[in-house]
């Protein structure tokens, strides 16, 4: 693994290339458990999983484990899943649990019943005097590490020197704190443990590029010309030339001409509205939405435009949901040009955000196997109060019964980019430079990290 001078966010909008070993290779997996993973901020839950005192839940990554657990209505503290004394886990965490959560007055070593409070330290060993005083608070409390959060998720830390969140999020949080997510909640989460590498599954939500080979029945739609942008670590992906007044909307597939193509604008966008809802495992949009679009034919004359068929539907959508409780967040049209379509933060948090409503991926690594991840997909929605649906993690095979027709064609390539990128025959990635930016800066980012070669241009 050569190294080479690292290549700038400016150098991104040039022809790049790097090789597939980030993906192929065994050693370069078992290099990010001590590189990568234990260096980076990772999102680890929401603050709805643990919203009592004593509620507490757990993060795996690769071999290690870790609880985060509320002390206090305004404190959290996170430390790793491991007894001081013989290193048994507090908290078992089987392969076939995507996260344990509960709620505990302490945590007891199933072990020898050493017990812990909420603040980590010691208040229990079993008979003491026999240590002969060795046994120092220091080496009997529990390994804190670092845990902060922002728009409703947790997030943790394991570098003890790691950067504010904040910073490592940079313009991140800027652009994005018009949604607030955090008002937001659970609509319904499932993960899989899939054929491929963490990174080549979390790639495929990093681009629109592929719109037009992979979920061909969106082109009826519209023309789907993309953009990729860098933003530090992280980047912002969404298609040019959108109407600003259906960006408000937001969703997964928005096209260039107005409401949707089609020679009625009214039904287009219905049809849009609804083929978000239904295809992407009613995730990409609400119901409000999709009601109220439906409504349109009936609340509109034929010939309206398309500019103004989508401000009625917004504000009749808006004032559908104010009638059940749901306010939107004000956010202007140049908050909602610069916000874009689809978030990647560095390394495995994906963020497809709406005004009421996100999509969201996290990929981590099985294990140390190259070769398989645990994918997990979520949607937010903002719920009336006391009316947010009660949800858990749930298992679900990558079908398209399981995951929506979209997420299942997305599914159907990760698959099979995995195996490709293991032929002889393939020379290295081609992304391209202004439409899978995202993706070359990921590149760029994880080198820095891994200490490898960075994308180098191509000749």
């Amino acid at each position: 693994m050569d190294k080479q001078v690292e290549i700038s966010i400016e150098d991104l909008s040039e022809p790049l290339t790097y090789p597939a070993e980030a993906f192929t290779s065994p050693e370069y997996a078992r290099a990010e458990r001590d590189l990568l993973w234990p260096k980076v901020w990772q999102m680890a839950g929401r603050l709805e999983d643990i919203p009592e005192v004593g509620n507490f839940l757990t993060y795996n990554i690769m071999d290690e484990s870790i609880i985060i657990v509320r002390t206090a209505a305004d404190r959290l503290k996170a430390f790793y899943n491991v007894c001081p004394h013989r290193g048994r886990q507090l908290i078992n965490t089987p392969d076939d649990v995507n996260s344990v959560r509960g709620r505990k007055p302490n945590f007891v070593c199933g072990f020898h019943g050493w017990t812990y409070s909420l603040e980590g330290r010691n208040t229990f060993v079993l008979d003491p005097q026999d240590w002969k005083g060795a046994l120092t608070e220091e080496r009997t409390c529990l390994s804190e590490l670092t845990v902060d959060t922002w728009g409703g998720w947790i997030y943790i830390n394991m570098d003890p020197d790691c950067e504010p969140l904040l910073d490592f999020l940079g313009d991140v949080a800027r652009i994005l704190a018009p949604f607030e997510f955090e008002k937001m909640r659970y609509k319904w989460r499932q993960w899989v443990v899939y054929p491929s590498n963490w990174k080549t599954a979390i790639e495929a939500f990093m681009e629109p590029y592929h719109v037009a080979g992979t979920h061909t029945q969106l082109l009826k739609y519209g023309e789907f010309y993309a953009y990729s942008k860098a933003y530090g670590k992280h980047g912002v992906s969404g298609f040019d030339e959108r109407d600003p007044e259906l960006r408000k909307a937001g969703g997964t597939s928005v096209t260039r001409a107005g409401g949707g193509k089609g020679s009625d604008p009214r039904i287009s966008t219905y049809e849009l509205a609804r083929e978000n809802y239904e295809t992407v495992n009613y995730a990409a949009s609400t119901e409000t939405l999709v009601n109220a679009a439906k409504r349109l034919v009936d609340e509109l004359p034929e010939g309206t435009s398309g500019q103004d068929v989508v401000k009625h539907w917004l504000a009749s959508a808006k004032a559908d949901d104010a009638a059940r409780g749901v306010i939107w967040p004000e956010i202007t049209p140049e908050q909602m040009s610069e916000a874009g379509l689809a978030w990647s933060l560095f390394p495995n948090q994906t963020i497809l955000q709406g005004v009421t409503f996100a999509l969201c991926y996290r990929v981590r690594p099985y294990g140390d196997d190259p070769n398989k991840c645990i994918f997990e997909s979520y949607a937010l929605e903002r719920f009336p109060e006391g009316k947010e649906p009660k949800t858990d993690w749930v298992y679900a095979e990558p079908t398209a019964e399981k995951w929506g027709a979209v997420l299942a064609q997305d599914f159907s390539n990760m698959q099979w980019v995995q195996k490709g990128m293991k032929s002889r025959g393939f020379r290295g990635t081609l992304p391209n430079p202004h439409q899978e930016r995202k993706v070359t800066n990921f590149h760029r980012v994880l080198s820095q990290y891994m200490g490898t070669a960075a994308p180098r241009l191509l000749k």
